[in-house]
Formats: structure tokens, sequence, C-alpha cells
């Protein structure tokens, strides 16, 4: 396959080229018709919102450039099938949960998923068992589900219908997810993979290999976390035709929108096309340019930057400032222009751009811009976590997903909550995982770990009350 080929984008520009009169929609009208004072970059950037017209396919039924791009996506990523997402990879974890899934199935999740994990396995109606995470020791996150975790609860629950697991986790961080694939399997479980953080490990060394490569069943990747594309783009790989493709299409197609973005497809054509452009001299050009500021930043005052070695995708970059919260560093950082992906108690992460040989970084700029915001900070303060542990290795709710629904709950003060049941999610956002769970019994080292975040100014999504030091519960059983 000609992988320099970008028939989506292609097929944009020579719509363009013909300056087509619009009397379809969207109403804009090729970005024509907007008030007077909007930004004209904006405007320009409209005239790739078009809809499905002769020439540019049927993303609900593709047969030309569409299907043309799909090819190449799965012949780059030597999948059996592979489709473009354009309602992130939400919509792709769904749909491979629910198309995999059968209601009261017995699943094996990763607790340290994300929420669309979650709903899906609430919508789908299934039985989730909850597999501790291992915490690491430096970073204090949760990381991957140790081997014998994954056997001992299968030795409790032999009849799994799948697995889902999180890889590589938020930070970049990864673990043997290939010992537990062939667990498995030799189990008869389905493999499913949440890799929205690892749509650049198709590259190879000195990346890490994609859960696709190790024998993942589906795998759902965030094209826009760290290949060009829009957000919301996403991709979403079946690894063989043991898995049932027309269901997981069905709710494709039933989630998605019936009006799918162009430029967020074009983006995921141009994204494929730059990932398989990648060589080796733009490999090592990005791990020159990612040393150079992690070099830069080293020198700051204060500032620590956490290592993984080979464990770790080399894009991603965990600072520490002695003395700070990772959301006193990210306030600091934005108040210099600086705007970071996600901040903790204790860190911020940083997402490297994959370059090509030659592109301009201005590493010394963004170093000059830490120091100054990082200017007064003094001292060590040592700060918790955030760790989210069970006391088992795996984990049952107490209460099923479908009685919390439409079950009566009441409001209960944080230091009066251990052992009672959540009524709620509780998500810090980024990274949108959540630390309680509805019908999960509330143990103290969440609490804690809530308390960790609420304390150092982390933003909440969910059902809470948490400004007034309350969380929702259900009455005692």
């Amino acid at each position: 396959m000609n992988q320099d080929q970008i028939p989506i984008y292609e097929a944009l520009i020579n719509h363009l080229n013909r300056h087509p009169q619009s009397f379809h929609v969207p109403g804009h009208k090729n970005g024509n018709f907007l008030p007077k004072w909007i930004d004209d970059r904006f405007k320009k950037f409209l005239a790739f919102d078009v809809t499905e017209l002769n020439g540019l396919d049927d993303f609900h039924s593709p047969e030309g450039v569409i299907a043309q791009a799909a090819d190449l996506l799965s012949g780059l990523y030597h999948s059996y099938k592979s489709f473009f997402l354009v309602n992130g990879s939400t919509v792709g974890n769904l749909a491979m949960i629910m198309g995999v899934c059968e209601e009261g199935d017995i699943v094996f999740v990763q607790r340290n998923c994300h929420k669309s994990i979650l709903h899906a396995l609430m919508i789908r109606n299934v039985t989730p068992v909850f597999l501790k995470p291992s915490i690491h020791e430096e970073w204090e996150v949760p990381v991957g589900v140790e081997p014998q975790a994954l056997r001992d609860a299968y030795r409790e629950f032999p009849q799994v219908k799948a697995c889902i697991f999180t890889y590589p986790n938020y930070y970049g961080l990864t673990y043997n997810i290939e010992e537990l694939i062939d667990i498995c399997h030799e189990m008869g479980s389905y493999v499913l993979v949440d890799e929205a953080h690892g749509a650049h490990f198709r590259i190879g060394s000195p990346f890490p290999q994609s859960s696709m490569e190790l024998g993942a069943d589906v795998v759902v990747q965030s094209a826009h976390k760290t290949l060009p594309a829009m957000t919301m783009g996403s991709f979403l790989h079946i690894q063989n035709d043991g898995v049932p493709i027309k269901k997981i299409e069905f709710y494709l197609s039933s989630l998605q929108s019936s009006s799918p973005s162009y430029p967020i497809m074009a983006s995921l054509d141009i994204s494929r096309a730059y990932l398989a452009g990648m060589d080796r001299m733009d490999i090592l050009y990005t791990l020159k340019m990612k040393q150079q500021l992690v070099d830069g930043l080293t020198k700051v005052q204060g500032v620590q930057i956490l290592d993984n070695g080979a464990e770790q995708d080399p894009l991603k970059i965990t600072v520490r400032v002695n003395g700070l919260s990772g959301y006193d560093v990210q306030k600091r950082l934005e108040g210099h222009g600086i705007d970071v992906e996600l901040a903790d108690p204790l860190q911020v992460l940083l997402i490297f751009p994959l370059l090509k040989s030659g592109d301009c970084y201005q590493i010394n700029e963004i170093v000059e811009k830490w120091e100054m915001a990082m200017q007064g900070s003094k001292g060590i303060t040592k700060l918790s976590g955030n760790n989210i542990e069970v006391g088992t290795s795996y984990q049952l709710l107490d209460m099923p997903f479908k009685e919390t629904i439409n079950r009566e709950f009441s409001w209960c003060k944080l230091e009066e909550a251990v052992g009672r049941i959540s009524a709620k999610m509780v998500i810090p956002y980024p990274p949108g995982i959540p630390l309680l769970l509805p019908g999960e019994r509330i143990g103290i080292e969440q609490l804690t770990a809530l308390k960790s975040y609420k304390n150092s100014g982390a933003h909440f999504q969910g059902e809470h009350r948490l400004k007034e030091g309350k969380i929702a519960v259900f009455d005692q059983l």
C-alpha cells in the first residue's frame, strides 16, 4: 500500500478547488455566513466542514475515499479491520464492549480505567470484577495488573467473557500486558484494550510495543493524543475474525453521529500518513529534542523529571517541583503561557510532539518560561499521591450497576462515608479515572485519595458536593 496517499484530505481539496456554491448543510455555507467580527482564521477553517457529498463518500456506508483511507489505516497497523472514530475513544470503548459482551456476562476490568469503560459496562449491564492495579512506587500512580492477580481472579471466576485493560496508563507507563493477553486467551476470554495513549506505538523501538502487536483482540486508540489529529479523532482496530465484528460495527454506526465531521476524518487520514512517514532520522530527532527539553528543565530550581526507563513512553514527561503540588505548578505555568496535559497532587504531565527532522521547537524559550514560573518555589514538601487501592487483588461491586440507577440516595459527610456504598461516580478530570463508583463500598484508601485531590485543587466530574465536604451514598442494604 502507498501510505503517502491521503484520500479523504485529497478529496476535500479537490472539492474546494471547484469553488462550489453550497445549497446543503451545514448552515455556514463553507464559512461564508458568520457574524462579521468572527476571525478570518475560523472562517477559512469552516470551508473544510462539509457534508457527505458526491466524491466525499459516506461515513456509515463507505465505498470510496473513506473506505480507501480505512484500508490504509488497517494496512499500517496490520489489523484485520480498522475504523475511523469521530466521537473519540469514548465511542470506541462503548462499541467494543457492547459488541463483544452480553447482559449478565462476567468481565474483568482494570480498576484504573477511564470513565467511558465504566459507562459501557453500565449500559451493557454486565457483571464487572475489578482487578487491582499495581502502584508505581515513585510516581505513586496505578499502572497495570500483575499476572498473578489475574490468575487469582480466574480461579474464582473461570467463565469470563472479556478482559478489559488500559495500556499504557495516562503517564505513559507500561507493563507486561503480553503475559496478561496470553493468560486471557488460555482461559477463552476476549482481550479488549483502551490504548488511548498508544496510537504512535506503531513506530516501534524505542517506543513500547502496541497491544495490537501483542495479540489483543480489539484495541481503541486516541489518535488526537499523540498524532496530529483533531480532538475526538480516534481509531478502532480489530485483530481477527473471531471477534463479533458485525455487532461492533452496529454499535459504531448507532453511537456515532449521522453527520460526521470531515475535518476530523481528514485529520485522521493525515495522521495515519504522518505516522507512516516517520523514519529513523525523524525518531532520533524527536528524541534528541525531547532530551534537550528534559536537560533544560532539570536545571530549573526544584524541578525533578521522573524516569521509568524502557517501561515508559518517551513522549511523556512527568515533572515534579519541590514544595509545590502539581496544581500549583500548572497554575504558575499557565501564567507564563505554558499549558500542560494534566496536573495531579504530586506532578504535572507534558506530552511531547512527534517531530519530523528539522522541525522548529523553541526549547530555550520554553525553559526560560519555566524558570520564570518557578521563581520563589522553595523547600521540599511531601505530598500524598493518587493511589486507588482495594484490599484484595480483585473486587466486586456491593450493588449491581442496574440497581444503582434509580435508587434513592443521600448526601454524606466525607468523614462518615467509610463503609457506605457510593451512589455516584466521583472523577478527578483529567485523567478521568473514577475514585468512586456507584455500587462500590467506600474504603479509607479511596477517601484519602479523594481528600488529597480535593485539597490540592483538582477539578472533579460526576455528581458530588465536595465543596460542602459531601458525597452521595446509598442507605445501608
